[in-house]
This record gives C-alpha cells, structure tokens and sequence, in this order.
C-alpha cells in the first residue's frame, strides 16, 4: 500500500490541506499550511483547534499504517493544546504500540516558524478487522 499517496487521497485531508511528508517503519510527518480560513479568530490568524487535531489524526493514522499496510479507523483520541498555532504547523507520530485489534500513537504538533510545541495527542487506532465474529456474542441497547 502506497500510504502517502492513501492519504493524499483523502477528501476531508485534501480540503484542509493536510500534506504527510514522510511515512517509514511506524513514523510519520506532515504538515498544514494555515490561512485565514482555518483561523477561528477574525481578527489574528489562529488555528481552530479541529485543524490541529486534524493534522494529528491524519499523520497518527499515517503512522500506524506504515507497519499494518491498511486503512485505519481512529478509535480515540486525546490532545492537549499547549498553545495556538499562529502560522504554519506540522506533526510527528510514532507507533507506541501495535496489537492484532488495536494501536497506540503518540504525536506532537509543533509551530513551522520556531518549533515551538503546539499540542501533543495520543491516538489509538483499530488495526484487526472490523467484522463482527459470527460467534460474537450481541449486546442489547437499552431503549429509554
């Protein structure tokens, strides 16, 4: 699987602009090129922090796919945003762990203008197959 050019095919990264740069052995980089609108501030250029979650999502999942060779789906994610992004941004992710069913990245975000560290995230990622087992058992939802 050719996982920059998967990602470079996404529709949601193309619209923001998100670029993953680099991609080897359960590393990857990339990065986002802030304008006006992806600011959330009229007045100075900031970036929404969807942007910046975006941009470590999509290089965390780049990650990952390096050492599984499929697409995948985020689980969850957790970021700290340690300061805003007043320009430029890009990420760096490695894979902390990877399982049969899940993985765990970890990624920082960080100014293009200085390095200054931005946001640091910690995503997992469902590796294994999504299929239901047909010997699974079934939980019911409760109705209100």
């Amino acid at each position: 699987m050719d996982v920059e050019a998967f990602f470079e095919g996404m529709p949601f990264a193309q619209l923001l602009g998100v670029e993953v740069t680099e991609v080897a052995d359960g590393h990857a980089e990339g990065h986002l090129e802030v304008d006006e609108d992806l600011s959330w501030n009229e007045d100075q250029l900031m970036a929404h922090g969807g942007v910046t979650f975006t941009l470590a999502d999509t290089v965390g999942g780049a990650a990952l796919v390096s050492v599984v060779d499929q697409p995948v789906p985020t689980i969850d994610m957790r970021i700290d945003y340690l300061s805003a992004a007043t320009g430029d941004i890009y990420a760096e992710a490695d894979v902390v762990r990877c399982g049969d069913d899940v993985g765990t990245v970890d990624v920082e975000v960080f100014a293009a203008a200085d390095d200054t560290l931005l946001a640091d995230a910690r995503g997992v990622y469902k590796t294994g197959s999504s299929r239901r087992r047909a010997d699974a058992p079934r939980r019911r939802r409760r109705r209100p």
